[in-house]
């Protein structure tokens, strides 16, 4: 009656052992899989512009290894505001200031 009694106690702990050795692989599975992280999910996103400015840098390499010409890359300039739209955003930016502040001295 011992003997069954060890058997018993023993594979109890033979359970437990297994048990928590399954719990630490799923673990380092999810782990592997991105699936526990608490980051961004999905590829990032690039803007049009930067894939253009990416496979204009990839042609210009390969048509340096092919001996071609190499076009060099040129990136779009920025657009320049007039000077009356940027007074005009100024202003309305001041006028949003002063209200708020008005609104939190009366607070």
């Amino acid at each position: 009656m011992s003997n069954i009694s060890e058997a018993l106690a023993q594979l109890e702990t033979e359970c437990v052992r297994l048990t928590s050795q399954i719990e630490a692989v799923r673990n380092a599975i999810s782990a592997l899989n991105g699936s526990g992280s608490k980051g961004a999910t999905g590829p990032r996103k690039l803007s049009t512009e930067a894939r253009a400015r990416i496979a204009a840098a990839q042609a210009a390499r390969w048509a340096k290894v092919k001996g071609q010409k190499v076009v060099p890359i040129t990136v779009a300039r920025k657009r320049k505001l007039s000077a009356s739209a940027l007074a005009k955003i100024r202003a309305g930016q001041k006028k949003r200031w002063a209200a708020w502040r008005r609104k939190q001295k009366a607070a």
